[in-house]
């Protein structure tokens, strides 16, 4: 049986402004358990209003870990006036355009999860180009362009370490209408022909990876900082761990 959030967290989820069906959002909650195993930071890459954030962060904080969500908080090429998925409570009136960010940290407050989260706001790939550490769990569901899909599995998905999941939303295979597109699908193919990472999971147009080979960007540079300590003080540094304690932290 997978792992389900608590009733008052799925309702909180279902409450919150959003377009992640409760289906694919128990999905990613089961998912966000498993990684949170590894003792890692769980990251999501598109916040909106923060309906799938509540799943990461309750994940999060049974495992003692961290979530981490990504937004510019301007909204998607979607979500913009004159298309289908655009809300005119998310614009500000002063400046004319839209920001989540008020409705986000409302949404968090109101389900009790400020505490477990860090908002990075900001454009993906800026913020993912200043990263470098590794993550147990990355969750794209940002534009929906080649661009913008691309860019963000190019940022992130490098930095989750091995037995960490890369988790995919909006994958058609088909396109089903004018504005689900492919290029989720694209990048979902390209993690797989990459030879990283193995599919775990598919519910709905969500998309769970396992990264089973090469080491990620952000495992490379702690091992990177960890040797550069050692070299400095002639010994490994108290605290790095080592492989007994990564094997132990994956299962």
């Amino acid at each position: 049986m997978p792992p389900a959030p608590k009733p008052e967290i799925l309702a909180a989820f279902e409450a919150a402004k959003g377009f992640m069906p409760t289906d694919e959002g128990l999905a990613l909650y089961a998912a966000a358990v498993g990684a949170g195993r590894l003792g890692l930071p769980l990251l999501e890459v598109g916040t909106y209003c923060g309906r799938s954030t509540i799943l990461l962060a309750d994940a999060a904080r049974g495992a003692g870990v961290t979530a981490l969500t990504v937004d510019h908080h301007r909204g998607s090429e979607e979500q913009q006036p004159g298309w289908e998925y655009h809300d005119p409570e998310t614009v500000d009136p002063e400046v004319g355009l839209m920001d989540t960010l008020p409705t986000f940290r409302r949404t968090l407050h109101r389900a009790g999860l400020e505490d477990h989260v860090v908002a990075l706001v900001g454009r993906s790939p800026r913020i993912a180009a200043l990263w470098n550490s590794p993550l147990g769990l990355v969750f794209v569901d940002g534009g929906h362009t080649d661009e913008h899909a691309g860019a963000d599995y190019e940022g992130w998905a490098p930095h989750v370490a091995v037995g960490g999941l890369l988790v995919l939303h909006d994958v058609f295979p088909v396109v089903e209408d004018e504005f689900t597109g492919q290029a989720p699908y694209r990048i979902y193919l390209r993690a797989l022909e990459s030879g990283e990472f193995t599919a775990v999971s598919a519910t709905g147009s969500l998309r769970v990876l396992r990264r089973t080979a090469g080491a990620g960007r952000g495992e490379r540079a702690a091992r990177a900082g960890q040797a550069d300590r050692a070299g400095r003080t002639g010994h490994a540094p108290d605290d790095a761990p080592g492989p007994h304690d990564v094997a132990a932290a994956r299962r």
